[in-house]
């Protein structure tokens, strides 16, 4: 729906009144003043004309749009679009953005890109509802993420040359709006590509893993993002930054019970931050703001992608990916390579912390994965010639590319934590074994050895000796392994526990031990610590114990009586290679990532410093309750 008569672009801000073909063809040809233009965004602002618009939704709020048209456009071009919360900036229709699109790549093969403030944000009308839920009961003037795209698209395609054809991406929160285009879409999307989706706030995305509180992320996070706007703004809302010292670890220690920081810190005016606390449980909040449910009926074709090192929204990529695969016929491809959070768009994807990868992984995914998809589904035949699932196999740091995922070939092992601190696929088989450890939530276990205020996403590949060593963290290993092992899809945890408290988080790190003589791989020499006897992190997850059973209906623990604590830890693609061992490391803090448990059964938030008791935790590696993680072994 247009609702304006307009038939194409206007330079006012306003919603567009008539134009002529002369005057179409007049913005067009307008020359950018290359004089005084600044080098970064000289290449954009020459080949192309910048517009905005005021776009109108069904319900009469409208929402800012920046438009990037190719000069001289008569009509081939297809669309590109991402809507975001962060702001679309330069604004300004004389202030040009230094680069456009998901690459380089695309910006020089002749798209219009057109970027959108989401409802409530910077310079669009309206409120703000962070991870708005889908209505699929809504009425004609109701509205939601899918409908402020469908009806962006019809304005675009009625008010810039283009060959009907619309594709729309987007990274984190702009790829949960991406995913958002896929649900009752416009019949012009052809192709949308969801890039680390925010998908399941609570599950595994951001702001809580199995139902433990992000906490050290989420409250620098929050603070800005959840702030009111008293009114549009090119200028986005200030986060909290008054910490006082760089040692997030003392910082956070001294935070004080939860359920103050709003009154504390943000003036009792953030919602979201409360929203996010005091929904403790997997409840009807939680349940309406993922998209899954509704990734029925999708008609483009769709490329999810992520990265294995994506410290805030690994599980959104994976998800999001089966949901479209499980639910739907139209193409689905999955992409997963060696990056960090959006790392794929940009750098040369070559290395991350000590890793080296020998190949520039980002750059390969841009020309070969991104654009082919693009190109294919908005511009060509449709059919871009993907496979199912592409996937970066660290380790052996190579490509594999696969007609499922996970692979059809790979096999499911139990790779059993053993007495005596072994580890192997043989189930222990001496009865009534376990390993124990105290957990002390005023000595908890740091998440990482760096000094920092704000989480350090290099967490995810950090050597794990700093914590190997405390008395509090349980390590299992194997024997040097004679042959590569490489595992490749799911992994999950099942321990089988018994507690002193009521109740406990369980954190399972699988880790790849580098043998003695191992030399740092980077080109310059410069890894942050001697490879010898490195513990590289692979995968990393924690549980809140009460929801063993329910995320929505929590249990306590009974002191003393064994229970199961079973649970999703997200992909991998690694080879453990020859000469190296396997580890993993058991231990119930991780913090300050993670907010600190009581150990007793209550509402977290609201407990106070006498809430807090140390705990005897004990995990079992005996035959009747074998203690395990679930693999799946490619051969």
């Amino acid at each position: 729906m247009t609702g304006t008569g307009c038939r194409y672009l206007s330079v006012s801000p306003l919603p567009c009144p008539m134009l002529t073909a002369f005057r179409l063809a007049l913005l067009l040809a307008l020359v950018a003043t290359t004089a005084t233009a600044q080098p970064a965004d000289a290449w954009v602002r020459q080949h192309y004309t910048k517009v905005e618009q005021m776009v109108p939704m069904r319900d009469g709020v409208r929402l800012f749009t920046s438009i990037y048209v190719p000069k001289g456009a008569t009509g081939e071009h297809p669309i590109l679009f991402m809507r975001t919360p962060y702001g679309v900036g330069p604004y300004g229709e004389d202030a040009y953005r230094s680069s456009l699109g998901p690459s380089e790549r695309l910006m020089r093969d002749g798209y219009v890109f057109a970027y959108q403030d989401v409802r409530g944000k910077m310079m669009s009308e309206g409120d703000f509802v962070a991870v708005r839920p889908h209505d699929p009961d809504k009425g004609p003037l109701d509205i939601d993420e899918s409908t402020d795209t469908y009806d962006t698209v019809a304005w675009l395609l009625a008010n810039t040359p283009n060959n009907g054809n619309v594709g729309v991406w987007g990274i984190s929160a702009p790829g949960f709006y991406a995913t958002h285009a896929l649900i009752d879409a416009h019949p012009a999307v052809k192709a949308v590509s969801p890039q680390a989706p925010v998908t399941d706030w609570y599950l595994g995305d951001d702001r809580r893993h199995n139902g433990a509180f992000q906490l050290q992320a989420t409250l620098s996070f929050v603070s800005s993002y959840g702030a009111p706007r008293p009114e549009p703004s090119p200028v986005g809302t200030p986060g909290f930054s008054d910490y006082g010292t760089p040692d997030g670890y003392d910082w956070y220690l001294g935070l004080g019970p939860l359920a103050t920081v709003n009154d504390r810190l943000f003036g009792g005016v953030n919602d979201l931050w409360q929203e996010i606390l005091t929904h403790d449980t997997y409840d009807a909040y939680w349940q309406a703001r993922t998209p899954l449910p509704h990734l029925r009926d999708v008609r483009p074709a769709v490329l999810v992608t992520g990265g294995w090192f994506d410290a805030q929204d690994l599980y959104g990529p994976l998800k999001t990916y089966h949901a479209v695969e499980d639910q739907n016929d139209t193409p689905s491809f999955l992409v997963m390579g060696p990056w960090w959070h959006g790392g794929w768009a940009r750098g040369d994807g070559d290395r991350y912390g000590d890793l080296w990868f020998g190949q520039q992984t980002s750059v390969f995914y841009r020309e070969n994965l991104e654009a082919r998809f693009f190109d294919a589904t908005l511009k060509g035949d449709g059919d871009p010639a993907l496979h199912e699932a592409s996937v970066f196999v660290t380790g052996a740091d190579q490509w594999r590319f696969f007609d499922a995922w996970p692979p059809r070939a790979s096999q499911e092992r139990s790779l059993y934590l053993q007495p005596g601190g072994g580890l192997g696929f043989d189930a222990p088989t001496e009865a009534g074994l376990f390993a124990e450890y105290v957990s002390d939530p005023f000595k908890p276990v740091p998440h990482t050895p760096q000094i920092v205020v704000r989480r350090d996403d290099r967490y995810v590949v950090q050597d794990q000796r700093f914590a190997s060593t405390r008395p509090d963290v349980l390590v299992f290993e194997s024997p040097v392994l004679e042959e590569d092992l490489t595992l490749t899809g799911d992994l999950g945890a099942t321990l089988f526990v018994t507690t002193t408290g009521t109740d406990a988080d369980f954190v399972v790190k699988l880790i790849d031990v580098y043998p003695g003589d191992a030399a740092c791989e980077l080109p310059d020499g410069d890894c942050s610590v001697p490879m010898g006897g490195f513990q590289q992190l692979v995968r990393g997850e924690v549980m809140r114990g009460k929801f063993r059973e329910s995320f929505s209906a929590p249990v306590p623990f009974v002191p003393g009586e064994v229970a199961e604590v079973s649970f999703d830890m997200q992909d991998v693609a690694h080879t453990f290679q020859r000469g190296h061992r396997m580890m993993v490391q058991v231990q119930s803090t991780w913090f300050p990532m993670v907010d600190r448990n009581p150990q007793r059964f209550m509402r977290i938030h609201e407990a106070t410093e006498a809430d807090f008791q140390t705990a005897t935790h004990r995990v079992f590696v005996s035959p009747e309750h074998p203690s395990h993680l679930s693999v799946r072994v490619l051969p």
